[in-house]
């Protein structure tokens, strides 16, 4: 069984984050990059499948993401046995806030995909610096295969996965999709297993890291950010100083003031 995880580059949301000029996305020049969280719980979900049945994990990103080699050499420090990286004229479409629109990085995947099948295609279901889901459905749709999205596990066997689907409020079902499928994952069945900077380090020296041109394929329409703005302040925050006493005090007065407190 063949399984092909797409993984993508997005901002690390611990730095300070500054709109760009035109106030269409955010300035991405001195950003750290890392790898999506939701990506991160589709490999680690790949990876399991391989664990309990020897399936081929391949994990492939795009050359457009920056720092995207770095994260493809720690997905195979983590147990993938294959990292690609799509290069070529088709693989510099239009840019949006988030790099490469959700729509022309399914393309991308797309023409991939199309030259090298996957029985399984397991990818996030979606990204922090985007958030609209996309990504599965449009990459089902162009391979016409069928998908399941918000995804919490999969089981695979006799030609056809099990996944279970999460909804609101905690509930989940079981479903059952013909192989080959797009899955889009909420969370893996575990946590993401970590990879020391050592493994990472022999991945880079072992190689295994290959380049691929994809041939431009059309993206059809796609969500266009028409701008983005910092969410306006509503309040702010009040600091209390002194004695542990005095700011008890402090903070009684508060809640009488506001009626929360009687007496």
């Amino acid at each position: 069984m063949r399984i092909v995880v797409p993984i993508k580059a997005v901002p690390d949301l611990v730095e300070e984050i500054d709109l760009a000029a035109d106030e269409t996305g955010i300035d991405r020049e001195y950003l750290t990059f890392v790898i999506s969280e939701w990506d991160a719980q589709a490999l680690e979900e790949a990876l399991l499948l391989k664990d309990a049945g020897g399936a081929e994990v391949v994990a492939v990103g795009l050359a457009d993401d920056p720092d995207i080699d770095q994260l493809l050499y720690t997905a195979l420090a983590k147990g993938a046995d294959a990292a690609v990286k799509l290069t070529g004229a088709g693989a510099a479409g239009p840019s949006g806030p988030s790099g490469t629109r959700t729509a022309d990085r399914a393309a991308l995947l797309a023409a991939y995909l199309d030259a090298q099948p996957a029985d399984l295609v397991i990818t996030g279901v979606q990204a922090a610096d985007d958030l609209d889901g996309q990504l599965p459905s449009r990459l089902a749709a162009l391979l016409d295969l069928p998908h399941v999205s918000v995804v919490i596990g999969v089981e695979v066997g006799g030609g056809s996965a099990t996944v279970r689907q999460e909804f609101a409020g905690g509930r989940s079902h079981e479903l059952q999709v013909q192989m080959p499928a797009v899955i889009g994952v909420q969370s893996a069945r575990q946590a993401p297993r970590y990879a020391p900077i050592t493994r990472i380090r022999q991945a880079m020296n072992a190689g295994g890291l290959s380049e691929l041109a994809v041939p431009a394929r059309a993206a059809g329409d796609g969500l266009v950010v028409r701008r983005v703005h910092r969410p306006e302040a509503s309040g702010k925050a009040e600091m209390m100083t002194g004695s542990a006493g005095e700011v008890a005090g402090q903070i009684v007065g508060l809640l009488r003031a506001r009626g929360l407190v009687k007496g």
